[in-house]
Formats: structure tokens, C-alpha cells, sequence
């Protein structure tokens, strides 16, 4: 996918809005091909750019937190 997307969920640190809406314009920008939409797409950009943000937030907010097994504590 996009490799300057990074992991958002970590056990000891939660998430910045700035990350989650960093994230989520490296996404549309991906999946648009636009790394800078004209003027004429720039709302539709915007408001998809919001949306994701908003998407991850809650998605964030509202993953269960699993205990780590031995095995996965090496990764």
C-alpha cells in the first residue's frame, strides 16, 4: 500500500489526531493519484480526507485490546 502510512495502534502510545489525519491523506492521496487535487476536487479531497481520519478514529477507539502471548512480545 503506501509506505509512508504507519502503524497507528501500539500498546503503549495512542495515536495523535495529527498522525490519524496524516494517515488518512497519505491514503486519499494513494488511492485518488493526486498528491495535490485542483481546485475543482479539492472539496471532494478534503471531505475524503476527513472521513478516513474519522473512520480510523473510531475503528482506533474501538479495538479490543488483546494481550500479547510471549510469542508475539518478540516481534
Amino acid at each position: 500500500m503506501c509506505r509512508s502510512i504507519k502503524t497507528l495502534r501500539t500498546p503503549d502510545v495512542r495515536a495523535t489526531d495529527q498522525e490519524i489525519t496524516e494517515a488518512a491523506l497519505q491514503y486519499v492521496r494513494k488511492v485518488s493519484g493526486y498528491r495535490k487535487p485542483s481546485r475543482l476536487n479539492q472539496a471532494a479531497f478534503d471531505a475524503a480526507v476527513g472521513e478516513v481520519a474519522d473512520a480510523t478514529r473510531k475503528m482506533l477507539a474501538n479495538l479490543a485490546a488483546q494481550p500479547q502471548s510471549a510469542d508475539h512480545q518478540a516481534l
